[in-house]
């Protein structure tokens, strides 16, 4: 039975850093994903350290062919809305996002990761971090109100036994910047118009319009997915890293085409005051899959 990375599923962690890689050359490929699937956890860390790798998905369909689900792809091309509005593709080879308790560790174990791959591969986008008032995002409700729980989110985000990639799952990183001006001119009723839920405590309308965020990304119309988002950025520029897991990417692409407008004709109303500076899609393999092909002595 195939083991699933554990920093997946590990909540409560008050510090992040997501590092997305390209290899240096064409030939330093697959030597990158050798890189990082030979990296672990420090053992002996205050609170410990998560490391979660992914990689390009077409490049781990060359690095594990037999272990590889041949229908995801990378975020190859802009996804284009109503109105022109963009979702822009950024798709890099690989991506180490690295979860704990504390900054400063978080800093030595990224700063060892980027050393481990010095010569084959360098980190071309870099976002650290930080929950906001427990669960909240930066626009100041509630993030993951319709997550799984810990209990059924493995049958969410992971890939079943029998299947190629099994314990491994989809990740969809995105980088959303908010207009913060814009959204802060709101009344607390507006945005929660816009939302579809209320603020305080995060109760979804009975009444819901049609451009909101709740029915934009509509799970029980589009099929679950686990997330693990968080805010990201300093007092004058943040926003939100979308960190979503799912076994089946379809639901992603669904929810994107939904958001920008592309399959209802309305565009979902969160994306007048927040917008994604990046998108990459991101196979991450088993646990098991990493120990087994890229063993280290």
């Amino acid at each position: 039975m195939t083991t699933h990375q554990a920093g997946i599923f590990a909540l409560g962690t008050a510090s992040h850093a997501y590092l997305e890689f390209d290899a240096n050359t064409e030939a330093d490929r697959l030597g990158l994903v050798a890189a990082l699937s030979g990296l672990r956890e420090p053992r002996t860390t205050m609170g410990g350290v998560n490391l979660v790798a992914g990689f390009r998905p077409e490049l781990w369909q060359v690095a594990a062919p037999d272990d590889a689900p041949p229908e995801v792809s990378g975020f190859n091309e802009d996804l284009v809305g109503l109105d022109g509005y963009v979702m822009p593709a950024t798709q890099h080879d690989a991506v180490l996002w690295v979860s704990g308790s504390a900054y400063d560790v978080i800093f030595d174990v990224a700063r060892s990761a980027m050393a481990a791959v010095a010569g084959l591969g360098r980190v071309v986008e870099e976002s650290s971090s930080w929950p906001y008032q427990h669960d909240r995002d930066l626009t100041g409700f509630i993030d993951g109100t319709e997550n799984p729980s810990l209990i059924d989110a493995p049958q969410v985000a992971l890939i079943p036994e029998g299947q190629p990639g099994a314990g491994g799952s989809v990740l969809l990183l995105q980088k959303w910047t908010h207009d913060v001006c814009s959204w802060e001119a709101l009344s607390i009723a507006e945005q929660e118009q816009v939302i579809g839920r209320t603020k305080p405590d995060s109760v979804e309308f009975r009444q819901r319009t049609p451009n909101s965020h709740v029915v934009s990304t509509d799970q029980a119309l589009f099929g679950d997915i686990f997330r693990r988002n968080m805010p990201f950025g300093t007092v004058t520029d943040h926003g939100t890293m979308f960190v979503g897991f799912c076994a089946v990417q379809s639901r992603f692409d669904a929810m994107l085409k939904s958001m920008a407008g592309i399959t209802s004709g309305v565009r979902d109303a969160l994306t007048r005051y927040s917008r994604p500076l990046t998108g990459s899609y991101y196979f991450v393999p088993s646990a098991e899959c990493l120990r087994r092909r890229f063993a280290v002595a």
